[in-house]
């Protein structure tokens, strides 16, 4: 069985890498998995709920009613779309293998979309005097959050294995 070696390393080097390799003891792997704990895009969806529900008190304390109800429009019409795309996408058939994982990621980015336009077209039926241009600051902010998430990404921790 031929084995690939990295660019500009020779068989050699990579018969010493194998000869050389120790695997980790079950310790060492709780270690390594306690140091970096696994992130979940919920909590991104969380911060944009968040963010959007200060935001659309901030409106309602400033503007009113009307304002208010048209920025929450357009908070919801992020954070519902992305709550359904990262629900379909922790879900066992999106993990059911890698081919049907690319799949579901591009057909429920497409449905994302869909229900996004609908959200910001139908809110001209749910709010009387809709105001467009608060609509699109509260959709405008509470998009800003992915930005947010990664600036706030929890860092990874050196672990020393013994």
């Amino acid at each position: 069985m031929a084995t690939i070696a990295p660019v500009g390393w020779k068989d050699s080097e990579l018969e010493d890498e194998a000869a050389n390799f120790v695997p980790l003891t079950p310790e060492q792997i709780a270690a390594v998995k306690a140091a970096n704990p696994v992130s979940t895009p919920w909590w991104v969806i969380g911060g944009q709920a968040l963010v959007g529900s200060l935001v659309v008190g901030l409106a309602w304390l400033l503007f009113g009613g009307v304002i208010a109800k048209s920025v929450l429009c357009g908070v919801m019409a992020v954070v519902v779309p992305a709550a359904l795309f990262v629900r379909s996408l922790t879900s066992k058939f999106a993990k059911s293998s890698p081919g049907s994982a690319v799949i579901s990621f591009f057909v429920w980015e497409l449905i994302k979309i869909l229900v996004t336009l609908g959200m910001l077209f139908a809110a001209q039926r749910w709010v009387t005097d809709l105001s467009w241009l608060a609509m699109l600051a509260g959709l405008a902010v509470t998009l800003k959050v992915y930005w947010l998430a990664l600036a706030f990404k929890r860092q990874r921790k050196s672990v020393r294995l013994s």
